[in-house]
């Protein structure tokens, strides 16, 4: 039984939003908006690239012929998106970002 309860929570299944098919919810982490110097960086300078923490993930996407394609993102995977990709939204009064699988660069071994 714990294992099956393991599963469902690495699976996302306790979260109050499941993400449909391809699609992930992320916890943006907050970057560093000093330089080592302390010199302040505003938004529209900082780099492109964010970071975050999977939170839930979809099913998968599924081929012309029905086949589900498995997704290569798992909960608690950090990874890196670019600035503007995905949809910001709030659950809980928390701020997550929804995005497609395909929007993520890759996953951060940090």
């Amino acid at each position: 039984m714990t294992s099956s309860y393991m599963s469902r929570i690495l699976k996302g299944e306790f979260m109050k939003f499941k993400p449909l098919h391809d699609r992930v919810l992320i916890q943006v982490l907050d970057s560093s908006e000093k330089t080592a110097g302390g010199i302040i960086i505003p938004d529209t300078a900082q780099e492109k690239p964010q970071e975050g923490k999977v939170i839930a993930v979809g099913g998968g996407a599924k081929t012309e012929d029905g086949k589900l394609i498995p997704m290569d993102v798992k909960v608690g995977d950090k990874v890196l998106f670019g600035k503007w990709s995905g949809t910001e939204i709030k659950i809980d009064s928390k701020e997550y970002s929804i995005m497609k699988e395909s929007d993520i660069m890759g996953i951060s071994g940090k």
